[in-house]
């Protein structure tokens, strides 16, 4: 090994003196050349001449020789005295080239004997990053093998002669720690000692191991060097579950990490280690999204959407909170019937499948359980309102905060920026109304924005106002920049005539009838109004007047954007370095039809009389009636031995009581899932349910886990050794639960439901009713922090309001009070179904208790208020107003 050390100095020093002497040499050779064959003539008469060119070119030469020389100095003396800064006075592939010739004579140098060789070297060696935005220096173990960038050799301190040379391993495209470690390791729990092994080691991009969700192609791993059992000896590969002959899956003898589902990396309690193909991270590609190469590292925080956008945290927490709005009012509008529907499955989402990951990861937290980096503390302020992006620290940027006085977007992505300006300050429809800002633009622009020209939805006909008049689309730019002064003048009044300092002072003031929202003037570049626009710009800061130009226009911060929206250039510090959002054409479609949906706006309804006076069924066709749903049933009269709950908390049941250990979160999601679909899904189906946004055959992994985790369990809590529990059907490749060995309580109210849909009388048709109704425990797998969840539990809690509603129509002839009842206990699993509400009022109105409809009707206004300045809508109103009306004597109920 002393012997490597001792041919490695060699080398390095015949590097080092190639390079510092014999260039010199050779400038000298040229020179001399050259001044012998110079004619002072020629060089008068045409000072261009070939040999004043070289002659120009060999004095360059000297003076990078002499900067050479000083750098390498500079560079060797801190290596030796240990400093942890080094001069940067090369360009990073030039000083990496001299880093590592200098480190291999140092590293022998400062390894006299071969017994110190054998023992860590005290001396730290340094590798300069690639990237010159990176780390300019990165310490790294002597004994550590480090990727340096490709114009360097590889540098690495060799290991104890006994112990075998590490191993590593490249990463490629859909490789994660998860999957490296099962494939090198043997153990897919094992990725967290592959992160250890190479964390913060800078690759040949320049880039550093920081994050475990974080990885690029091409870059090299080390292997664990600890000892651990090969797959065959640590565990056995489990079984293929799609073949149903073959015997119970190999599995541990005692339970493991995969039993507890402690250490994997995908459970909430751990952060997730990547997929190749992750988008709802803080990415970190390298991959090139237009003609330049685009790096987004931690910095940078955000959402990449399926179209190739990106967006912040916060305007993917406000997309996620406008679906839930779309949710409640879906939820408030539902019609209650009878017949009662008993299809399984999920509710209509009302996420365009564009925006989806963005509702998704914010739901379910993926967003949020991003491993800690050191960017955390500069990111854990609130959250920005109307964000457009992210400085170079991470932290998230509001239009409104911007020290300077507007932006003047150009570049590749300045366009998409642009749709990402109007629909993040647009999708501001929650909270306080005074501070939703109105946006003054153009049909130029919008015609930019929405190059295919179909009407945007939200427009009025005239395509002048959107969402109450907070979108104003003028007719050219000399009547949005004359709109733009109009309100400076009429704001300086307000702050002159109020003595206000500001629009923000004037807005906290209780002496006026309305507050001014921010403006902000979206308007295209135009010389012609440069003087006009500035003069606007002047008083943004005190007057809550925003201005974004797209293009140039002098006075205005410019911001250079790339495709994706990295910014390239700017005069803005706050922006240096940053990255802002960026839209396609659909996307912003697409959210402004969420905004459209979500706003508040006064609302017809649906009268309570429409859909009450059910016909007998006796009298119903056939097509109207919901049979007894298609259900798996049990094919024996034996009990079956495990008892499933996914209404409410999902949990197993045995003989001998709940099963409280050894299944793992996702085995329970797998269960739910196949509960919502009795007749079974493919391996593919659960998987994009289940884990839509990773890499698929990861998530078929994992579902094969959790599958294999559900069976083991089972087997031993029930002593069933060779039950599957979940089936798998060769020919259709569906796995079901079997309905033998496995009763479902869904199953056992939809059920019911159909029973009762073709009852021929009322009382039997109760009986069933009431059972549906106690099988009811709570929402569908409430327990399951998953953004599949949501819809799937809408559609069984539409169901159980109809339940109730329906054994109130039954009820009320004879039991008004029981029949109220209902509806209350129908209410308080839903309490902003409108329908609901309406029922209870007639019920009350109907038995002469005006005070009762007016405590319903105000129990519905408060509740609706919350759902952002929501009111009942007209027909409940006049519904109310019908039962408050004094009744004629003689009347009866």
């Amino acid at each position: 090994m002393y012997a490597r050390r001792i041919t490695a100095a060699v080398a390095g020093a015949a590097g080092l003196l190639a390079v510092l002497i014999g260039l010199p040499v050779a400038l000298l050779i040229v020179q001399r050349a050259l001044c012998e064959a110079f004619d002072a003539a020629t060089a008068v008469t045409r000072p261009l001449s070939p040999q004043v060119l070289l002659l120009a070119a060999v004095a360059a030469g000297w003076l990078l020789w002499t900067w050479l020389v000083i750098a390498t100095i500079a560079d060797i003396a801190a290596a030796l005295t240990r400093s942890s800064r080094r001069p940067q006075l090369l360009p990073a592939p030039l000083r990496a080239v001299v880093t590592a010739l200098a480190s291999s004579v140092i590293a022998a140098v400062t390894t006299t004997d071969p017994a110190a060789a054998a023992a860590p070297s005290p001396v730290t060696v340094f590798t300069h990053a690639a990237n010159p935005t990176a780390t300019p220096l990165t310490p790294v173990a002597p004994n550590a093998v480090t990727a340096l960038p490709t114009l360097a050799s590889t540098v690495s301190a060799t290991p104890q002669a006994t112990s075998p040379p590490p191993r590593t391993v490249t990463v490629r495209s859909g490789d994660c720690l998860w999957n490296i470690a099962k494939q090198q390791l043997g153990d897919s729990h094992r990725w967290p000692e592959l992160f250890n092994a190479n964390k913060g080691r800078v690759q040949a991009n320049g880039y550093a191991l920081t994050n475990p969700n974080e990885l690029h192609i091409g870059w090299t791993l080390t292997l664990p060097t600890t000892a651990a059992a090969t797959p065959a000896a640590s565990e056995a590969e489990p079984a293929d579950p799609t073949n149903t002959n073959a015997p119970a899956e190999t599995a541990p003898a005692t339970p493991g990490p995969s039993d507890t589902a402690a250490t994997k990396p995908s459970d909430t309690t751990s952060p997730a280690p990547p997929s190749g193909t992750a988008t709802a991270t803080s990415t970190a590609d390298s991959v090139a999204t237009d003609h330049d190469t685009e790096r987004h590292d931690d910095q940078h925080p955000g959402v990449r959407l399926p179209s190739q956008g990106w967006i912040s945290l916060s305007l993917a927490a406000t997309i996620a909170a406008i679906a839930g709005l779309l949710r409640l009012q879906r939820r408030r509008h539902a019609r209650l019937h009878t017949p009662i529907p008993v299809q399984t499955g999920p509710t209509r989402t009302p996420v365009p499948a564009g925006l989806a990951i963005a509702d998704s990861g914010c739901r379910d937290g993926t967003l949020n359980r991003a491993p800690k980096t050191h960017n955390d503390e500069a990111r854990s302020g609130p959250a920005a309102v109307a964000s457009i992006g992210v400085n170079a620290a991470g932290t998230e940027i509001s239009l409104f905060t911007l020290p300077h006085c507007g932006l003047a977007l150009n570049g590749p992505g300045a366009v998409a920026v642009a749709r990402a300006v109007l629909g993040s300050t647009l999708a501001t429809i929650l909270g306080n109304p005074a501070e939703r800002p109105v946006i003054i633009t153009t049909p130029g622009l919008l015609a930019r924005l929405f190059p295919d020209g179909p009407e945007v939805t939200g427009l009025d006909p005239l395509g002048t106002t959107y969402d109450g008049e907070r979108l104003l689309v003028l007719a050219d730019t000399t009547a949005a920049v004359t709109r733009a002064e109009e309100e400076l003048i009429g704001r300086r009044r307000l702050l002159d005539t109020y003595n206000a300092e500001s629009i923000t002072d004037f807005n906290s003031r209780t002496d006026h009838a309305e507050s001014q929202p921010p403006c902000i003037l979206l308007i295209e570049a135009d010389s012609r109004y440069t003087g006009r626009v500035a003069a606007v710009a002047a008083q943004s800061a005190a007057l809550q007047l925003h201005i974004v130009v797209l293009g140039n226009l002098d006075g205005l911060p410019t911001v250079t954007v790339t495709g994706a929206g990295t910014v390239a250039h700017t005069d803005s510090k706050v922006l240096l370095g940053g990255r802002l959002a960026t839209l396609t054409d659909a996307d912003l479609r697409s959210l402004l039809t969420m905004i459209a949906d979500a706003a508040a706006r006064p609302e017809a309804g649906t009268d309570i009389g429409e859909f009450t006076n059910a016909k007998p069924h006796d009298k119903m066709p056939a097509a109207d009636l919901h049979p007894v749903p298609d259900l798996p049933t049990s094919t024996t009269d034996s009990p079956t031995p495990v008892r499933l709950t996914v209404l409410g908390p999902v949990t197993l049941t045995t003989d001998a009581g709940p099963i409280t250990t050894g299944m793992r979160t996702g085995s329970y999601a797998v269960l739910a899932l196949l509960a919502a679909y009795p007749h079974g899904r493919t391996l593919d189906q659960i998987t994009a349910d289940l884990h839509p946004d990773i890499d698929p055959a990861a998530a078929i992994k994992r579902v094969r886990t959790d599958i294999n985790t559900t069976r083991r369990v089972l087997r031993a809590a029930t002593g069933n050794t060779t039950a599957m529990f979940i089936e798998h059907d060769p020919a259709s490749h569906r796995y079901r639960i079997d309905p033998n060995l496995v009763d479902v309580d869904l199953w056992r109210m939809l059920a019911a439901i159909g029973r009762a849909n073709t009852a021929a009388d009322d009382p039997t048709a109760l009986t069933a009713l009431h059972e549906a109704a106690d099988l009811y425990a709570g929402d569908f797998a409430e327990n399951q922090d998953r953004a599949w969840i949501t819809d799937y539990a809408t559609t069984h809690r539409h169901q159980i309001l109809s339940v109730y509603a329906r054994i109130a129509e039954l009820l009320e002839p004879d039991q008004p009070d029981a029949a109220i009842a209902a509806l209350e206990t129908a209410a308080r699993l839903d309490p902003v179904n409108e329908e609901l509400y309406q029922r209870i009022m007639r019920i009350h109105g109907r038995h002469h208790r005006p005070d009762a409809v007016r405590r319903t009707l105000r129990r519905l206004e408060a509740v609706l208020a919350e759902l952002g300045d929501a009111e009942p809508s007209d027909t409940t109103r006049r519904l109310a107003e019908r039962q408050l009306r004094p009744t004629p004597a003689g009347a009866r109920p």
